[in-house]
């Protein structure tokens, strides 16, 4: 539409102009000294206008012909940057369908050439790394380096990468330390930093990580009360394999107070206070514990414990029976103190109030040594046996009271039994005194 309407324009542009000359078209005199050239005024415009388009195109045309060779050289650029995208784009499907040689030589037969010589170099290393080639992926590093200086953290993460894949740990580390310097903030620096930390039990340097972990928020909450028990549990192994009271109890005062609430890490501690020896520390630890917060966990611990004070003990726990006066592992724990106590009767009573709440293995063992003890055999007997039941899910099937007691109907259908002499088993035991002290527990 635009073109028609041009050459309508012209077209009339073209009518009135030769309608103007006919009426008069002019007239030019030129001279040069003895001599003049006269013409209408339309051929010298025609002339003119004639002799600038000859200059104008021969102009432009010499131009064309000194910038051929530029051309030529941008022809030759752009084929060969549309030959580095195909060759790239041929070399990641290689890499990922697991074509490590003929990928690699994709990646990098037209890298130069590449608008992105980064991915070529880099997918190259990682083509590399698969085929145990590490000389030539460190070189490929190096490339992708020198090809984008700027790219100092995609450059590191990949090389820290391949390095943790080919259990070059020391070398990962070293690569994400470096990275961490020049990127602080970087959380997949910090994440990888974990993990790394983690797979070599580095926990201190763990530990000095944590606060960056949690102020980047690099994991969840869930996982930062996951690492932070696994952080302190592994430090209080590493304070008390050394058997420094003092080391461990610096180290536990070294954990924030909130993160010491956690169970595990509490019932940790002073089961190692309890192997180096410091029960009495350990018997307050408990006893302030369970009054602040009830947990039959640290209750059955407590029972453990055996301090020079034993009459305190007994004394701090039974007060717990005013909240929990039905409780069974508070009762066996109980019975428990008031054997280590030499208060027989008043073991038997907690440890049978115990076992009628709830019935367990270890009630039922500790009222059976206890009634061995005051010469009572035949309950005991039935307190182990009962004991043993529990810890069984098969029912024995019902006997005759005398075990061949009779006469068989049919003895000769029958097999011999073969002699044999069981083991007799031994119950050593100490005698309780004749003369003990009994008081009546203060359970219902």
């Amino acid at each position: 539409m635009r073109t028609l309407v041009f050459v309508l324009l012209t077209l009339i542009a073209a009518v009135l102009l030769a309608l103007a000359v006919k009426e008069d078209n002019g007239y030019v005199l030129i001279g040069y000294g003895h001599r003049s050239i006269e013409g209408s005024l339309v051929f010298f415009t025609l002339l003119n206008l004639l002799l600038f388009a000859l200059l104008y195109f021969g102009i432009r045309f010499i131009a064309r012909l000194f910038a051929i060779p530029g051309q030529f050289d941008e022809w030759q650029d752009r084929r060969g940057s549309s030959r580095a995208r195909k060759e790239l784009t041929q070399g990641l499907v290689e890499l990922s369908e697991g074509h490590w040689k003929s990928a690699e030589q994709n990646l990098v037969r037209h890298a130069s050439h590449s608008d992105t010589p980064l991915l070529n170099y880099l997918a190259a290393a990682r083509s590399a790394q698969q085929q145990d080639a590490h000389e030539r992926r460190d070189q490929y590093l190096q490339l992708a380096h020198e090809s984008m200086p700027s790219a100092d953290i995609a450059v590191g993460l990949t090389q820290a990468e391949l390095q943790l894949a080919h259990e070059q740990v020391e070398q990962a580390l070293a690569t994400l330390q470096h990275l961490r310097r020049i990127a602080p903030r970087h959380t997949h620096v910090l994440k990888m930093l974990k993990e790394l930390y983690e797979r070599v039990g580095d926990w201190d340097e763990l530990n000095q990580l944590l606060p960056e972990l949690k102020k980047r928020k690099v994991i969840n909450r869930q996982q930062i009360l996951e690492l932070e028990e696994k952080i302190y549990c592994n430090l209080l192994d590493k304070a008390a394999s050394n058997n420094d009271l003092k080391q461990l109890n610096s180290t536990w005062k070294s954990i924030p107070h909130n993160v010491r609430e956690n169970k595990n890490l509490f019932n940790l501690y002073t089961r190692h206070l309890m192997k180096n020896g410091a029960e009495d520390q350990v018997e307050e630890l408990l006893r302030m514990s369970i009054s602040n917060h009830w947990d039959v966990h640290l209750v059955d611990l407590y029972s453990r414990l055996s301090i020079k004070k034993g009459a305190d003990q007994l004394s701090a726990a039974e007060e717990w029976l005013n909240d929990h006066p039905h409780n069974p592992v508070l009762l066996l724990t109980l019975g428990r103190l008031c054997m280590k106590n030499h208060l027989w009767g008043k073991a038997r009573s907690y440890l049978e109030a115990s076992i009628g709440a709830n019935p367990t293995t270890a009630a039922y063992r500790e009222l059976g040594t206890l009634l061995e003890g005051m010469g009572e055999h035949k309950a005991s007997t039935a307190c182990f046996k009962a004991g043993l039941e529990l810890t069984s899910d098969y029912t024995l099937p019902e006997l005759p009271e005398h075990l061949g007691g009779g006469q068989m109907e049919n003895p000769a259908d029958m097999e011999q039994p073969t002699d044999i002499n069981p083991p007799k088993l031994e119950v050593k035991s100490e005698p309780l005194p004749e003369s003990h002290t009994e008081l009546d527990p203060r359970v219902t």
